[in-house]
């Protein structure tokens, strides 16, 4: 499949990527082309970015979740991709392995990479930034360069040396620059960037960045270099070098290519998904996979509604900001009742970090207070003032129950938050270190515990909590 596309890459954390990626995909809308937006890595905060200049959902891309096979089939659009990268070009896994990165995915799906450089405060020095990252460019995917928070004059300057970095099997084009606007800051929080609703006229914000945009770099040179990237259905990248977590994820991607032909025994299952300012955080494709296994998804708020949706077979709550919702949840009490009544009496239930601390018997916001939860987990949360066990995780049960045995699923964990009741059923690994502890409650009909996972690291995950909704509705009705 022939799919133009673009990967905005930087030399690390706040060079503008954001920014820079949502000023593109507008421009794009304004030129009357259908642009699909992906992100690199576990993060939810970015693609609602995308999903408010786009007004379509965006994706997430991580070749250590899916492997590379599976990394090229969700890779889909329509007319171009743009990708926005994920921290610095070449961070994966633990920061020093190449698995997980943004370059290992432009590797894995041959898409050029547009470098953004935070210029500010510098000269010279930008090429010498400029020729490290080419150094260690080994596919000379790196076809672009904007400039970030730096001067018109500056930057016509410094293009022609820019430039000369180039060889014959890798042109370099100085695409333009970005000036310094305060007025296009995103402000960021514990977790990330503050939610898109929460930044006043974004909309227009973006909009006027991406008039900028268009008057200071090279769109029309931009696009040439999207059009180079290499044939979905041929590229192979990196085959032939893939480890070990990526041998098992081409194995989960056979088992799903073996659903995709298989009508699910039950359709329409409905799944109560929490969405509302206090959770918000889900990867667009686990929701897609279990629509394509069968489900129906219902929407409900935690904070407003005062039950679960009417029929509800099974339940998902994800994760985002309950901490600083925790009051107006706690005082939720139908909400609360209903949710405790509905797990206590077998509903299927899977709750993943703010969904997990949710259900508590007591949370503390981030001053200390505590409010009283759900009540389904016999335990207290707390602020830690520091990330807790940060990073990827492969989670393995010690008795088979959602997974097939001896199966892993991969997933993420980011938080600010800790339990004293973290589970025991399960066993998290850090793929780079090897350390391990015990987590999650593992039992019969729920899943419940701090790591975000990704189900198409291992489908049958997503199908056998499926499969326990249909027998719970089939027990409801006889």
């Amino acid at each position: 499949m022939k799919l133009p596309r673009i990967l905005i890459g930087a030399a690390g954390s706040g060079s503008g990527k954001t920014l820079i990626t949502c000023a593109l995909l507008q421009a794009l809308c304004d030129r009357g082309r259908t642009p699909s937006a992906f992100k690199c890595g576990p993060d939810y905060i970015d693609p609602m970015f995308h999903r408010n200049v786009l007004g379509v959902p965006s994706k997430n891309l991580d070749t250590f979740f899916t492997g590379e096979a599976v990394t090229r089939e969700l890779l889909r659009g329509q007319d171009i991709a743009v990708i926005e990268g994920v921290m610095g070009l070449y961070d994966g896994l633990g920061g020093v392995r190449e698995e997980g990165s943004s370059y290992h995915l432009a590797e894995v799906t041959e898409t050029p990479v547009i470098l953004v450089l935070d210029a500010h405060g510098m000269g010279r020095s930008v090429l010498a930034v400029l020729a490290g990252f080419l150094s260690y460019d080994k596919n000379c995917l790196i076809r672009g360069v904007i400039l970030n928070r730096t001067s018109g004059a500056f930057f016509e300057t410094i293009r022609r040396e820019i430039e000369m970095l180039s060889s014959p099997e890798r042109p370099i084009a100085a695409l333009g620059y970005v000036p310094k606007r305060e007025e296009y800051f995103f402000e960021s929080r514990h977790l990330g960037l503050r939610m898109p609703e929460e930044i006043a006229d974004l909309r227009e914000k973006i909009k006027r960045a991406a008039a900028l945009l268009v008057e200071t770099v090279d769109i029309q040179a931009l696009l040439a270099i999207a059009e180079q990237a290499g044939d979905l259905t041929e590229c192979e990248g990196a085959e032939g070098r893939e480890s070990e977590c990526g041998r098992d994820c081409r194995q989960a991607a056979g088992r799903e290519e073996k659903m995709r032909g298989i009508q699910p025994e039950v359709k329409k299952i409905p799944v109560a998904v929490a969405y509302d300012e206090a959770f918000c955080f889900y990867y667009e494709d686990n929701l897609r996979l279990l629509e394509k296994l069968g489900a129906e998804i219902l929407y409900f708020s935690p904070l407003s509604d005062k039950k679960l949706p009417e029929g509800s077979a099974a339940l998902l709550l994800g994760g985002g900001y309950p901490e600083l919702y925790a009051e107006r949840l706690s005082e939720n009490e139908e909400m609360k009742r209903d949710i405790r009544e509905k797990i206590q009496g077998g509903m299927p239930a899977i709750a993943e970090c703010g969904g997990f601390l949710y259900l508590h018997d007591e949370m503390e916001d981030m001053q200390g207070k505590a409010y009283p939860m759900a009540g389904v987990i016999p335990g207290k949360s707390c602020y830690q003032g520091k990330l807790v066990r940060f990073g990827y995780v492969e989670v393995t049960e010690k008795k088979a129950n959602f997974l097939p045995k001896g199966e892993c699923i991969r997933g993420h964990e980011f938080h600010y938050f800790d339990s004293d009741a973290n589970g025991e059923d399960c066993v998290a690994k850090k793929p780079v270190s090897g350390r391990q502890w015990d987590c999650i409650w593992d039992r019969e009909t729920c899943w419940f515990g701090f790591p975000h996972l990704y189900y198409y690291s291992n489908p049958a995950y997503a199908r056998t909590f499926l499969e326990k909704a249909a027998e719970y509705r089939k027990n409801l009705r006889e």
